[in-house]
């Protein structure tokens, strides 16, 4: 069989075109273009070279339209034993190449050319084409006209013209001997014979046979010499003759042949007239074709040659034919036929060349899959020869199956336009997939056949010596259909992609990645001194109203956008190291050693640092991969290229995206991380990545050290912030800012200090002075674990660094300024910094304040001669000696109310626990407002300060302070306490009937109770330089809401008694001037002091009682007698001043008396009532004052 068969065959003239001494592959590549070029010579062309020696027994010769073809096979063939069969096989004419250049001896040259046309006999005409003579050949040339032909150095068109008129000689050459042997063989007749014939003895009955059949066989050769000569009628008409001389002596395998050629004859004859009815009639015949080749075959089995292979090349011609018109249905049934067919020849390479046009006619009806199929068996037969040329041919055909199967290099697939690299986001939508992907993800489930495509090129790369092919396709094998290869297998693979790598030079780059399996895990968020922030040109403050940028300019929570994260930009600046964060996978068996990865950027403006990875066997691993970018502009980063197995590969991340994708959608095998282990990322959308210039960078650390700075809670401390400028521009604008929780622990912000210091130069520094207050813990602000804390050493609580307060520096550098063109064409406008200094402050508890109580305490004063005077009308400090001094200092907690007359206390109690390992040392301190007292210290706002004596308090103690409310007593009860206007405002008459605000009253007293508390400052001192305040509002607050009034608020009447006798009286000789005798009559009085701002009327009683508090001056068993009026006593007591009333009494017992003074106010006013807390106009409001000791002497 013979390749490249059609039925056009039949007419072309076979040229065996042959290299001449020495040529250079590319010329003689080059010369035979032009010869395939004038492969077609048309009649009308060759008149001038054609004479006419007698007359031409082709009588039909169409001269006009008629052409003359040519087949030209470069190295010659082969005689054929089927050349009296079909004359078209034979070579009828032999050209030799011959580079005059390289071969200077054209008479070697000639003789080597004549001894090779030796071998074709059959050839009629015979030229030697010689190239680029000088001129010493040209002559030496001129004598050898018959056989060699020179072609002076030109042009390529004027050597192609040369060539076109050689070309038309050498077809009227040929036409002529045509012409002379058709002439012989019509005289004369001709013994014609095939491989058929050819049996070791005939008999008689044969040799008869043979004799009427020569004949028509020789019509039927003349048929096949007119169709080469261009004459279709003429053939046509021996054809007819040959077949009805074949059909009557059964000469079937002829007859095919005849018939064979008169359809060629037809189509030669309507050239270009191709309709419906031409297509059935060459259909019908060469059905018939067939089947006589058939016939032949069936009629005599023991013939040692089969001509089965006429048969099917009869077959291929049709489907060929069929493929012009797209009969597909009919082109897959003639060549299934055929495949079977095949199974039956005996010479292998007749399969070859049966395959091979199988392939070829299924590829032409775009049977992708089929054609592939038989290219494989192509390769097959290829591979049972051992011998590297085999190889090599087996290698290129599996090569061209590879598209079919889904298994092709990546060296010959190029990009589709959706995925050309492109100065916008590299990354496609992780969520979207093209056409073209769904396929070859759904025809990888045929694996198993993938597999053995794979393996069979890398067999017959490795036969070839081909180290580059065999890597590639052990790198498919084992990237693809790991999940499918036993551990021994992966390991053989690596083996073999080790042994092909040794083979290669170092440096060789494959189009094809194999390990590790490389994706894109996510691109770090910038450190918090590194963000960047976009600049607003038209604010002052250019940083307000944007986002936190992490790495990106824009993100989904930007206030005024869309969410759409096609907008999201990767901001990377000029000069600064960036990081990228990928995921490795090796889920094969074996160790895997990654020689080098680094990015990979095409644009050249990005410098890439490679590392070094160790995978072990089925593990994946998250790696930081950086590099610096070195020009501003738009930035892609497809992938990562990868040196692994001795050979540099390029990973690109977007075909393991769509490799996972299609592991999800279960069109793949497997997904390589979910196999090692890997969690599953989620879809990562790839920002567009822009560089912009250089940019100022502050660096701050923390002056003693970085680490947390551990306080107490309430614990006041300095701390001084270091901040550098590390980048290559100067700090043009700086602000200050906070953020987060508590930040009111932070007490002073350096602002003027950073401003002085602008432009901050690069390298230059400047120190921020920061005062931080630790902060009150709340419940959330700590966790609740076992034992002692670590850090602390005290409770199991520890602090949690969302509560810490932040500081935010906005900076920036230039603005538009610059002078670099590259810069401003970038963006007028280069953006900003913020540096987020969290400042890692560790609050532990400290102090802690358990509870806080109100206690009251009243102790009877004893009366006397003398009256207790108010505070403002106690002596002159500046009077007493240092003693007295000090005994008043000392008599500070206990004294007695100037307004009640008894000695009354009240106290805040506050209970104190120390949870530390630290001892704490307490201190209370009260500010009195409007205090002349010299020995008291005075603090910034001008107010006196007491201090009380400090408490200690050891670890895991607790402690009660005590602290006197006796400075929160108002000195005056007016309405300002209660209410903020009456409706009738000049009316100061007992009976009006004010109206005032529930809400204001409530809102005073807040006011008040927020005065009293910020008045008492409660402080701790812990060492030498620890040491705060305890926040003690809360507690206090709630101690003092329901008491505050009784606290703040004096009574509307006090209560006082004192004895009024003379100096003479014997009570002064014989006892204390305290006490009082029995048996005489003891004179005494009552002051009552009206502390409100209006007259009062009162109703006013005395009473006197026992130990037992027995009434002891009323009923029958009264042992006191008295002199004066002690009940119904009425009086009016002017504001803010005392009034007196006298009585006398006479003690008949010695012992214990109390008395006690009580009045009921008349026409109360509206103060008064709500003082007493009562609403009712017609309760009675009721003072009592509180009870005073009188101590009775006996008489001796």
């Amino acid at each position: 069989m013979e390749p490249d068969v059609s039925i056009e065959t039949s007419c072309m003239i076979r040229i065996a075109v042959l290299p001449v001494g020495t040529v250079p592959a590319s010329v003689l590549r080059d010369y035979f273009s032009m010869f395939l070029r004038h492969h077609t010579i048309p009649l009308a062309a060759i008149s001038s070279f054609y004479t006419e020696h007698q007359k031409s027994p082709f009588a039909h010769q169409p001269w006009d339209a008629g052409s003359i073809r040519f087949k030209f096979l470069l190295g010659g063939a082969p005689p054929s034993p089927w050349e009296d069969f079909q004359s078209n096989r034979k070579i009828l004419a032999v050209i030799g190449i011959c580079h005059c250049p390289s071969t200077p001896d054209l008479d070697s040259a000639v003789e080597q050319f004549t001894a090779a046309c030796k071998n074709y006999s059959s050839a009629l005409v015979q030229r030697c084409f010689a190239f680029c003579p000088c001129d010493s050949q040209l002559e030496d040339g001129g004598k050898k006209e018959d056989v060699l032909r020179l072609f002076p150095p030109a042009d390529h068109q004027t050597l192609d013209i040369h060539l076109q008129t050689m070309m038309q000689e050498i077809a009227a050459s040929l036409l002529m001997d045509f012409e002379k042997w058709v002439l012989k063989a019509e005289s004369a007749g001709t013994i014609l014979k095939t491989p058929l014939d050819s049996q070791a003895s005939l008999s008689s009955e044969e040799v008869l046979k043979a004799k009427k059949r020569r004949l028509g066989r020789a019509q039927k050769t003349i048929g096949d010499y007119c169709l080469l000569a261009g004459s279709p009628v003429d053939a046509s008409a021996h054809y007819s003759t040959a077949l009805e001389l074949a059909r009557l002596t059964g000469d079937f395998f002829w007859y095919a042949g005849a018939l064979e050629g008169s359809v060629c004859a037809l189509l030669m004859d309507r050239v270009g007239h191709v309709d419906v009815v031409l297509e059935d009639e060459v259909k019908y015949q060469y059905n018939n074709v067939i089947l006589h080749y058939r016939k032949s075959f069936i009629q005599d089995n023991a013939q040692r040659v089969s001509p089965l292979s006429f048969e099917l090349e009869a077959t291929l011609k049709l489907a060929r034919f069929l493929c012009r018109s797209k009969l597909s249905k009919d082109v897959v049934e003639l060549l299934t036929n055929a495949a079977d067919g095949g199974k039956s020849l005996i010479d292998v390479n007749d399969r070859l060349v049966l395959f091979v046009e199988i392939a070829r006619l299924f590829g032409t009806l775009g049977y992708q899959r089929k054609a592939a199929f038989f290219s494989r068996q192509v390769a097959q037969l290829y591979l049972q020869q051992d011998n590297k040329f085999a190889a090599t041919s087996a290698m290129q055909v599996l090569a061209m199956t590879t598209k079919a199967y889904r298994v092709q290099s990546k060296a010959s697939v190029s990009d589709p336009p959706c995925t050309k690299k492109q100065t916008g986001p590299s990354h496609t939508d992780s969520g979207k997939m093209h056409h073209h992907l769904i396929v070859s993800l759904f025809e990888s489930q045929w694996s198993t056949l993938q597999m053995v495509v794979l393996r069979e090129i890398l067999l017959s790369a490795v036969r070839a010596g081909d180290p580059l092919t065999a890597w590639s396709a052990a790198a498919r094998l084992l990237r693809q259909y790991y999940p499918l290869i036993t551990p021994a297998g992966q390991n053989g693979l690596a083996s073999a992609l080790n042994n092909s790598a040794e083979r290669l030079p170092s440096g060789t780059r494959s189009a094809d990645p194999a390990l590790p399996f490389v994706r894109l895990h996510s691109f770090p968020l910038h450190p918090s001194q590194m963000d960047i922030i976009k600049r607003s040109p038209a604010r002052e403050d250019w940083w307000a109203g944007s986002a936190p940028s992490g790495p990106f300019i824009y993100t989904p929570f930007s206030k005024g956008e869309p969410n759409d994260n096609s907008k999201q930009e990767l901001v990377w600046i000029v000069g600064e190291p960036v990081q990228v964060l990928v995921e490795l996978a090796n889920p094969c068996a074996f160790d895997l050693r990654v020689d080098s990865m680094y990015l990979t950027v095409h644009s050249g403006s990005f410098d890439a640092f490679p590392i070094s990875v160790d995978l072990p066997p089925n593990s994946s691993k998250v790696i930081t991969l950086s590099g610096i970018p070195t020009s501003v502009g738009p930035i892609t980063i497809p992938g990562c290229t990868v040196h692994c197995f001795g050979v540099i590969t390029e990973h690109h991340f977007r075909d393991v995206d769509n490799l996972l994708l299609g592991a999800a959608q279960g069109l793949v095998l497997s997904d390589p991380f979910r196999s090692c282990g890997s969690a599953k990322l989620r879809n990562l959308s790839v920002p567009s990545i822009s560089v912009v210039p250089p940019l100022p960078l502050l660096v701050s650390h923390v002056v003693g050290g970085d680490g947390a700075i551990i306080l107490y809670e309430g614990e006041i401390r300095d701390i001084w912030i270091s901040l550098a400028n590390a980048g290559t521009v100067p700090v043009e604008q700086a602000h200050i800012s906070l953020s987060g929780k508590n930040q009111d622990s932070i007490i002073s912000i350096p602002y003027e200090t950073l401003k002085s210091v602008l432009p901050l130069k690069p390298g230059a520094e400047v120190i921020l002075p920061l005062t931080l207050k630790a902060w009150q813990l709340g419940p959330m602000d700590f966790e609740i674990g076992g034992g002692r804390a670590a850090t602390s050493g005290s409770t199991g609580r520890q602090f949690k660094n969302a509560s810490v307060p932040t500081l935010l520096i906005h900076y920036a550098g230039p603005s538009t300024d610059s002078e670099d063109a590259t810069i401003a064409k970038v963006s007028n406008l280069p953006p900003g910094r913020r540096l987020v200094l969290p400042l890692h402050v560790c609050v532990l508890p400290g102090m802690s304040l358990v509870k806080a109580r109100l206690l009251s305490m009243e102790i009877p004063a004893h009366i006397g001669d003398g009256h207790p005077k108010p505070v403002h009308e106690e002596e002159d400090p500046a009077s007493e000696t240092v003693e007295e001094s000090d005994r008043k200092m000392e008599k500070r907690l206990v004294k007695i109310d100037p307004y009640r007359g008894s000695w009354g206390l009240r106290f805040l109690e506050l209970e104190l626990s120390n949870p530390t390992d630290v001892v704490f040392e307490i201190g209370v301190s009260v500010q009195l407002d409007g205090t002349d007292d010299n020995n008291l210290p005075i603090d910034q706002d001008g107010n006196s300060e007491y201090g009380y004596p400090k408490t200690r308090i050891d670890r895991d103690y607790s402690a009660r302070v005590l602290i006197p409310l006796e400075h929160f007593k108002l000195p005056v009860l007016d309405d300002s306490f209660f209410m903020r206007e009456f409706c009738n405002e000049g009316s100061t008459s007992s009976s009006r009937s004010p109206s005032f605000s529930e809400k204001n009253t409530k809102a005073e007293l807040n006011a008040s109770i927020k005065s009293l508390i910020s008045r008492i400052k409660v402080r701790w001192q812990s060492g030498r330089n620890s040491s705060g305040e305890l926040n003690i509002k809360d507690a206090v607050h709630t101690a003092l809401q329901t008491s505050v009034m009784d606290v703040l608020l004096p009574d509307p009447l006090t209560f006082g008694f004192r004895l009024t006798r003379d100096n003479s009286s014997p009570q002064q000789e014989s006892g204390s001037k305290d006490s009082v005798l029995a048996n005489d009559m003891a004179p005494m009085e009552v002051l009552v002091r009206n502390n409100t701002k209006e007259m009062i009327k009162m109703s006013l009683g005395i009473s006197c009682r026992d130990v037992a508090g027995e009434n002891c001056i009323e009923g029958g068993k009264s042992t006191v007698l008295w002199a004066g009026v002690l009940n119904g006593i009425t009086m009016e007591v002017p504001p803010l001043q005392e009034s007196k009333h006298s009585f006398s009494l006479y003690f008949l017992v010695p012992g214990e008396y109390t008395l006690v003074a009580a009045a009921v106010i008349e026409d109360a006013n509206d103060v008064l009532r709500a003082r007493a807390k009562t609403d009712s106009p017609d309760e009675p409001i009721y003072c009592r004052g509180p009870p005073f000791h009188v101590r009775v002497l006996g008489t001796a």
